[in-house]
């Protein structure tokens, strides 16, 4: 269900988004995100989360079809291993070798020489190794910073084969360069033990090169929150004046960065590339004489805060469903309940069926549209690009909120809600047919229905299925025990009151897919992250300590304000 409605949602961002690229060749990039998803809760202890990473798996491999169906059928049966898992630690090994499996099926559908591959490594890398040996042998500290630089841009242009044919050698060439940046950036360099580093460096290139796996694998399970644990106990020696303590726990922090590089890579590209090339300067700068600690502290603390934001929570609960539906639902009934009390009014309940009539055409046809969306928006590019469409869409349908809310605070009086009714009533009195009847119906329901998808487009990407499900089912309960006591209550209940607490909780709602949607553009890179220190990540009501995602929340205060106050004007 989840799906299925963020699919049918992504039509209100299209227009949005016809710029961008259309992938013709079969990607998998979007199954290893979700394998990673997977993964990193599983590491944390997320177990619903996990679950739901693995049910967006099998959704998008589902759609896959290939020719290699021994290779296919051996990803299925990992999948139902993984699905099936019962602890913590099986589910880890079945995601592992669905990673291996999905690997495996791509270098048969794409056939690669990894001989020539290494040898072709080998080649380029090769005057590159000789050139920082030349400015290791002249002794010039800034020659050797250059040249170093210049062999770190050429490893990240070049590294792909090692990181797929052997993740533990790349992982221990990363980490041995690390650590060689940090002798480059100490206070009084020591030549000769960078050059016994860029030897060992040297050697682990040459190894993988000649086809030789002799890279010490770094044990244990690391996660995201792994990272943040390290930086806080960093900071902790920070704060306590040992700065030796803080510069050995970077180090640590190096030395597993390849384990769960992976889980922020593919989140936030520029994070990945700040806290690779800076986490070995700050383990240096750590150890010189003059420490600026209060730069440190403030560096790490923005590398934890925006480690967190990727680690934060940000998914929706059944009343966020519940809510919108609702609201929805409510504003339907209450149309068609004036339309029938019109009717008995005027003693033509023969005609009440047709108002029921236009309700079910509505939902009816709601359902068909989305359908046709479902289907014409399934393809390559919404998987491609959907993080990016939901961040769009989310924005989309929180304006849309935004205007449902003035409209709701509009009708919050006795005054305002008599005025809306008797328009309705007036409408059908000048229309007095049966066609206009159900037509008023089935318009009402229409429009609630279509703005229904939107709002459920902002939320839906970020639930879980059951939750998401579960909060419609109780929607709809609530909607039935209202429409009873609406009927046999008619013109007894103070609608107006529930409309003055229904405005307040769809400002809250709007206010939490504001910061969500932001949030995830941000992740993204399709908008930049600017940390406000001190603030904490809450990710209940969608808030995140970032300039951009308080501006846009901003906004929506200034504007519930400015609403209140005209209001108060014109009452």
């Amino acid at each position: 269900m989840k799906h299925f409605l963020t699919r049918c949602s992504i039509v209100f961002a299209l227009m949005l988004t016809l710029a961008l690229p259309v992938q013709a060749a079969q990607s998998y990039s979007h199954l290893y995100i979700a394998i990673s998803d997977a993964l990193m809760n599983t590491k944390q202890d997320k177990e619903a989360e996990a679950k739901q990473a693995l049910e967006q798996f099998a959704i998008d491999w589902a759609k896959v079809s290939s020719e290699q169906k021994e290779a296919k059928a051996k990803v299925d049966e990992i999948l139902a291993q993984a699905t099936e898992a019962t602890s913590k630690d099986e589910r880890l090994e079945a995601l592992s070798a669905l990673s291996n499996a999905l690997r495996a099926l791509e270098k048969l559908e794409n056939p690669v020489d990894e001989a020539a591959q290494r040898a072709e490594f080998g080649q380029k890398f090769k005057p590159i190794m000789a050139d920082f040996e030349k400015a290791l042998a002249s002794g010039d500290i800034q020659a050797i910073d250059e040249a170093y630089k210049d062999f770190n841009s050429k490893w990240n242009k070049n590294e792909r084969p090692v990181r797929e044919q052997s993740i533990a050698m790349y992982g221990q060439i990363e980490t041995q360069m690390a650590f060689l940046r940090i002798s480059i950036s100490a206070e009084e360099p020591d030549v000769a033990l960078m050059q016994s580093q860029f030897a060992a460096l040297k050697q682990t290139i040459e190894d993988f090169v000649a086809g030789k796996e002799t890279a010490e694998v770094v044990e244990g399970e690391y996660s995201l929150a792994t990272l943040i644990a390290y930086i806080d106990e960093a900071n902790d020696f920070v704060n306590a004046g040992d700065y030796q303590a803080a510069s050995n726990k970077i180090r640590e922090f190096i030395t597993i960065w390849p384990s769960v590089e992976i889980e922020i890579s593919t989140r936030n590209g520029s994070l990945y590339t700040k806290i690779e090339s800076d986490m070995p300067i700050i383990a240096s700068d750590l150890l010189k004489s003059n420490v600026d600690q209060q730069a440190i502290t403030k560096q790490l603390n923005t590398f934890r805060t925006e480690i967190e934001l990727i680690q934060g929570d940000s998914d929706y609960t059944i009343w966020d469903a519940a809510l919108i539906l609702l609201r929805e639902g409510l504003e339907a009934l209450l149309i068609i309940l004036a339309l029938v009390s019109f009717l008995n009014k005027s003693g033509q309940n023969k005609m009440r069926k047709w108002i029921y009539v236009g309700a079910f055409v509505g939902v009816l046809l709601s359902a068909v549209a989305a359908i046709l969306m479902s289907t014409i928006l399934n393809s390559a590019t919404i998987d491609t690009n959907r993080e990016l469409m939901e961040g769009y869409v989310g924005l989309i349908a929180a304006a849309m909120m935004i205007g449902v809310g003035i409209w709701l605070h509009s009708k919050s009086s006795v005054v305002s809600w008599n005025r809306y009714i008797s328009k309705q009533m007036g409408n059908a009195i000048s229309s007095g047919s049966i066609f206009a009847m159900a037509m008023i119906s089935f318009l009402s329901v229409f429009r609630e229905g279509a703005e229904t998808l939107v709002f459920y487009a902002g939320i839906a990407p970020k639930m879980e299925t059951s939750q998401f499900i579960l909060g419609i089912v109780v929607a709809l309960l609530i909607l039935a025990v209202l429409a009873v006591v609406l009927f046999k209550a008619s013109g007894k209940i103070p609608i107006h009151k529930f409309f003055a607490v229904a405005t307040i909780l769809i400002y809250v709602l709007a206010f939490k897919i504001i910061g969500v949607s932001l949030h995830t553009l941000q992740l993204t890179d399709n908008l930049s992250t600017t940390i406000v220190d001190g603030l904490p990540v809450i990710s209940l009501i969608g808030f995140y300590p970032t300039v951009e995602t308080i501006i846009g929340q901003s906004i929506l205060l200034v504007l519930v304000a400015t609403t209140m106050l005209y209001k108060k004007k014109q009452a």
